[in-house]
């Protein structure tokens, strides 16, 4: 591969491509665990892992092993074949969950997407329309994940959105209950929010919702899309409550760095989509899936009890942080390998100070460090990352 330098390819890009992203100023060159090096170089710890993504790290011999081996035998041929890689990894899904079925997708965005339309089916058939979600929450970018989000970056002069939906706020037990009635299809909700600032539904919210599920018989759908796939410590960040969603969406971690998403469905809606109703062209595309289960295979072979070990290390280290910076750090958040740390001020000047020192985490919620680091991360990992952040807290307070 050549190889160009970082400000070439930084102008290359503002030259070809929609500005909408907002990257950091690396050009990679090469990726492995969880250490990423520029064209220049220059090595990084990920403490962010693709947004929650590389769930084994970069360049696990398995993960390129079982890539490669179904690229060779085929990379596509759609949904009108029965494909091995995609049977056995829903079969692998279901095991794990204790799920109905499966539908699998490219992202998590349309695995939201195929939830709500799958929820909107359901409700048809029960009469019944209304769709709440909460503040904070984050699904996706294509119209029906912004109709269930309150992002007005991500909405501002996109609208009109889908009718019949509303938000709610987060952990607001009075404001559900006020809400909710006969006519309530479903509730959509992040058990622990991601972009959201790392933070969990509250037991009495979870409570309360699950009460009114009882009376009103309407669906809960968990968007599992950042906190499932054993990055929690817990296969599914809801599995730390006594409760089991209708319908669960699933992506990033997953596909352990390949597009793959999934809808999880119980007995209760397994039967409401008729053959037609829903599809995809490369959904459940065989690479994808063929990693898929790879990852499914580490996390139970260890990875998930790495991801809670080292999670619980992770947070040792944060809260002696807290305690030795309380004016600037006001919580610890989180559990697993999916931590925040809440700040008295904006997380980025920290961020930016934390790439200086070429270890990669990022913002969220404007005063949240997030820390996603691939599941196989160490305790020596954990432990550089800790220097480099308590020279950055030093810094910052002088």
């Amino acid at each position: 591969m050549s190889v160009h330098s970082s400000a070439s390819l930084i102008e290359r890009e503002q030259q070809s491509l929609f500005q909408v992203y907002r990257r950091l100023p690396i050009a990679v060159q090469h990726a492995s665990k969880c250490r990423i090096t520029d064209v220049e170089g220059n090595e990084y710890l990920d403490f962010l892992s693709g947004i929650a993504v590389s769930a084994l790290g970069y360049g696990h011999p398995r993960l390129v092993d079982a890539i490669t081996r179904q690229a060779q035998a085929f990379m596509h041929l759609s949904n009108v074949f029965y494909q091995e890689p995609q049977i056995e990894m829903a079969e692998l899904l279901l095991q794990r969950t204790g799920y109905s079925r499966v539908f699998f997708s490219n992202s998590g965005t349309e695995a939201m997407e195929g939830a709500l339309k799958l929820a909107r089916k359901w409700g048809t058939l029960n009469n019944k329309t209304e769709i709440f979600a909460f503040t904070g929450g984050f699904h996706g970018r294509s119209y029906g994940a912004l109709s269930v989000m309150d992002k007005p970056l991500y909405k501002s002069g996109m609208g009109p959105f889908l009718p019949n939906t509303q938000i709610l706020p987060f952990n607001n037990s009075i404001a559900l209950k006020n809400a909710v009635n006969e006519s309530t299809c479903a509730v959509v909700l992040e058990f622990l929010q991601g972009e959201g600032g790392i933070v969990f539904a509250e037991p009495d919210f979870v409570n309360t919702m699950l009460e009114l599920q009882e009376q009103y018989d309407f669906l809960i759908i968990a968007d599992e899309v950042q906190a499932g796939a054993g990055r929690t410590g817990k296969f599914f960040g809801f599995d730390h409550f006594m409760v089991k969603p209708d319908i669960v969406t699933m992506a990033k971690g997953i596909g352990g760095g390949l597009p793959l998403g999934a809808i999880l469905g119980t007995k209760r809606v397994e039967s409401v989509w008729e053959k037609g109703n829903h599809g995809t062209t490369f959904g459940g595309n065989p690479v994808a899936c063929a990693a898929g289960i790879v990852v499914m295979k580490e996390l139970a072979g260890g990875v998930q009890q790495n991801a809670h070990d080292v999670g619980c290390y992770l947070r040792e280290n944060l809260s002696v942080l807290q305690q030795n910076f309380p004016d600037i750090i006001q919580e610890v958040r989180g559990c697993g390998l999916m931590a925040g740390l809440k700040l008295s001020t904006s997380a980025a000047p920290l961020v930016e100070a934390l790439l200086k020192r070429r270890v990669i985490a990022n913002a969220t919620a404007e005063t949240v460090i997030r820390l996603l680091p691939p599941l196989i991360a160490t305790r020596k990992d954990v432990d550089e990352f800790t220097a480099a952040m308590q020279d950055c807290l030093k810094a910052h307070r002088g």
